[in-house]
Formats: structure tokens, sequence, C-alpha cells
């Protein structure tokens, strides 16, 4: 076994026997991603004197015998999470140059556990996009064929993780921005519970949707850092002060008598024939290891692109007005009057896929059109939310396909809004309704791979993250690593 095929668990215990030092560990992934990077565009930031400084401190607290489970394990985090002293770019023009003068607490919360992160990983334009495509960086490459994108938003993180050039990397959900990913590249992402973790330091996009949350190889390697990052801050006022379960404890718990339901309406048409019968076979082995399997029905879950894309843009038009070229980020050249620094700078300073959503976000608040298009949406995702409370009087789980194929060409479909937007279709259902929710690999179509999503109620993810973990104990999909990374 190498250092970069290793699971969080084993360089854990690696680290605890002495095996290595975390010194060594963060200098392994550091050559990776300065040999890898490149072909990949998957870091906008590499920190390797800030990680080596803490990883050698990491050693030191080793030494002393004040090591956590996690002490010296490395990650990268997504670039939207603010970092003190480090560039926070959200993959956008606009923030450039900005440094931002605090942790976010998932940043902190991390570090507190120990964990030594490398860098910043590239993202879609404050997270707008299904690609990674909509950087101002440049898009994320496929780890598994670099002609296809990695999926978006947090597609840096996903490629990175799926290239192994990190054991781990944080990502932000608000309508699959970290299922699809994990989907496309053939590793695991799980989106808790909205409000499960803080969102404070956390570039806001929809605040009543995104979610961070963790990608890795495993759903084990997921428990491990979610139980890091998850918890009450008092600093984010729709934290939930709830415990946090011993997610790596729970994650043996038996599948005998979960009743796991199929979601119907994302079963038939849309989906393509290698995803549906990759799907299919994972439900068989679920059958096998003793879980219930029925079909389960959530009939207004195939109008959540529609309502997502008037929710999410109404709320970013209203997160990104605070960009005005004024305060911090981007500010155009010699402006005339303020009126044409904010019009430059925001004109400049923004990508056409978010001055889209702004847009179209200030025209769904407008006068005269709130009642008609916001205000209905938010009442069919009222609608959405009931009809998964109904499936969960009837299963434990809720089962289906993370997206409708396997990754797509790069430049396929950034001239087509709407078909990139219903590369979502089968992820966004979970951010209305505020679900926990995870993508695990299940197979390949071709030489792809392909996601295989599961749903849970509020606050399940130790009951997800044990099913999927049952799952990946039968197979090894996500153990597979691109030939060219491996």
């Amino acid at each position: 076994m190498s250092l970069h095929t290793a699971s969080i668990g084993e360089l854990a215990r690696g680290l605890a026997a002495g095996q290595y030092s975390a010194v060594e560990l963060a200098r392994h992934f550091l050559d990776r991603i300065g040999r890898f990077n490149p072909a990949l565009n998957a870091f906008v930031t590499v920190t390797a004197d800030e990680a080596l400084a803490a990883a050698a401190a990491a050693d030191a607290s080793r030494a002393a015998g004040r090591a956590g489970v996690l002490t010296g394990v490395p990650i990268a985090h997504k670039d939207i999470f603010c970092t003190q002293g480090v560039k926070t770019s959200c993959g956008s023009r606009m923030l450039d140059n900005f440094i931002a003068p605090y942790d976010a607490t998932v940043v902190s919360r991390m570090a507190a556990a120990g964990v030594v992160y490398l860098g910043k990983t590239n993202m879609d334009e404050f997270a707008m996009g299904s690609s990674n495509e909509t950087s101002w960086y440049g898009p994320v490459r496929n780890p598994w064929d670099p002609s296809r994108v990695p999926g978006g938003s947090s597609g840096g993180s996903a490629a990175a993780v799926a290239g192994r050039l990190v054991p781990a990397a944080t990502g932000t959900d608000t309508g699959g921005s970290i299922r699809q990913p994990a989907a496309l590249v053939g590793i695991s992402g799980i989106k808790p519970t909205y409000g499960r973790v803080s969102r404070y330091g956390m570039i806001a996009f929809a605040s009543s949707l995104d979610q961070a949350g963790i990608m890795a190889p495993s759903a084990e390697d997921c428990a491990y850092l979610l139980g890091a990052m998850a918890g009450f801050d008092p600093r984010d006022s729709t934290s939930v002060d709830r415990p946090v379960p011993d997610y790596v404890a729970e994650l043996a718990t038996p599948l005998a008598g979960l009743r796991i339901g199929v979601l119907r309406e994302f079963m038939g048409e849309g989906l393509e024939a290698g995803t549906g019968d990759r799907v299919r076979e994972a439900i068989d082995v679920y059958r096998r290891l003793g879980a219930t399997v029925v079909d389960v029905s959530c009939p207004k879950l195939p109008l959540s692109v529609p309502t997502y894309y008037v929710v999410a843009p109404a709320e970013c038009s209203s997160n990104l007005s605070r960009f005005d070229g004024v305060r911090f980020g981007y500010r155009c050249e010699n402006p005339r009057d303020l009126l044409d620094l904010y019009q430059r700078s925001r004109a400049e300073g923004f990508g056409p896929e978010v001055q889209r959503r702004i847009m179209t976000g200030t025209y769904v608040l407008s006068a005269g059109y709130y009642d008609a298009y916001y205000l209905q949406a938010q009442k069919v995702r009222s609608l959405i939310a009931d009809d998964f409370r109904r499936a969960f009087t009837e299963v434990d789980l809720i089962l289906c396909p993370t997206a409708p194929g396997p990754a797509f060409p790069i430049g396929a479909k950034v001239d087509d809004p709407v078909t990139m937007y219903l590369n979502d279709i089968y992820t966004i259902g979970a951010n209305l309704a505020g679900l926990p929710a995870m993508s695990i690999p299940c197979g390949f179509d071709g030489a792809l791979p392909v996601g295989l999503q599961l749903i849970g109620p509020h606050f399940s993810e130790s009951r997800m993250l044990s099913a999927a973990h049952a799952y990946q104990r039968e197979t090894d999909w996500h153990v597979r690593v691109p030939a060219a990374y491996a």
C-alpha cells in the first residue's frame, strides 16, 4: 500500500505507530500536487510552507502525547472557505486579491483536530456551476479522462481526491456541488443536514441551501472528517445545537431491518442506460446484504430544478450585492464616478454565469414578480419537503442515481445553461428540503465512474454512512484510482 492510496484511518494509524511523520506525509502529498496539478488544475493555491509548519506542530503534539486521531492527516479546502492570511478567491476575479483575515469555522475546527491543510482547491465561480468550467482560473479536468469535466462546483476538491493528490477535501453543496462531482470522479461525498456544519466563514451563494461537507474515497473517510467539522456554532444563526454522534463508531451498524426506498421518479426517463444499470446492480447488493428494498414516490421532486433556479438566484443576488468594488475585492481602474465604479467593478469582476444568476434573482425579487415567481417557488419547495417527509414514514433511506450519466466533455454544455442545470436534477431536492445526502461510487459506464445517491431524514448521517460503508465492504469501486495517478 502506498501512502497516497491509504485511507484516512490507515494514515492515522500509521502516524500513531510512528511509521512516518506528519512532515513526511505532507511532503509526499505536496510532491504529488506539484507533479499532477498542472494537468488537473485542481488547486488555486498550494500552501506548502504553512502545511509543513502545521505538520511539524502535529509531530510535536504527538511527541508530547497530545495527538488526536486526525493529528497530522493532510487535506485540502475548497477555496470558498476563509483561511486566515491566505487568498480566498471563490474561483472569481472579484476575489482574486482577497486575503481572508480569519478562518472559517470548518477550517478552525479541522485545525483544532490536528488536520494539516495543503492548499485551496479550484471551483466554479461563487459555487455557480455543475462542471467547474466557470472558474476565473480555468476548468478543472477529470482524472479519469482529462477531456471531461469533474463536475462542480466542488470540482477541484473532487479531482484532487480522485487523483489522490490529497486524502480528502472539504466541499460545499448548494444543489449537488459535493455529490455530483463525487459521482463523476468516482469518490464518496457527503452533504450533511442543513445546520449540522457551520456556515461561518463560508462565502455565501444561497444561504438557505448552502452546506459544507466532505469529499473522500470512502464513506469511512467521510465519517472521520465529518465528526471533526460538525457541531453547533453560535456565530452561525442557522447552526443546530444538537450533539454530534461518533460517526466512525456507528459505521458498523448492521443493515438488517434497514428499509431502502428506490425513488421511482429518477429511475426512468432521462437516466442514461449505463448509469441505470450500475444503480440497479447496487440495489441488488443491498438486497443481498439484508436490506428491504421497495419503490417510493416523491411526485413533486421533478419540479426541483425550476424551483431551485428561482430560489438560489434570488438569494445569490442579495448575497453578492456586497461585492461592489468599494470595500474589498476587485475594483475597476479609473472610475468616472461612484455609479461607474459599481457597474464596471461588477461587470468586470463577475463572470457570465454569476451575472446571469444575479440578474435572474433580481428579476424574481422585483416588484410585480415576487409573488409570481419567488413566492410560488417557496410554496413548491414546501411541497417537495412534504413529499420527502411522507416517504420517510415508509423507508429509512432513499436511493437513486446521483447524476443522469457520467462525466461529459469539457465545453459540451457550457453554452446551454438549461442542459447544464439539468445535470443536477437528482441532487437539488435534498438541498431544498435541508436533508443529508451522499454519493458513493457504484461502478463504471464504459471507462467513466458512476455514482449512487443515498438520501436520509434530517440528522440521519450515521445511518446513511453505515449503509454506504456496508456497500463499500462488499465492493471495491471506491478504491479504484485512475491509472495515470496510481
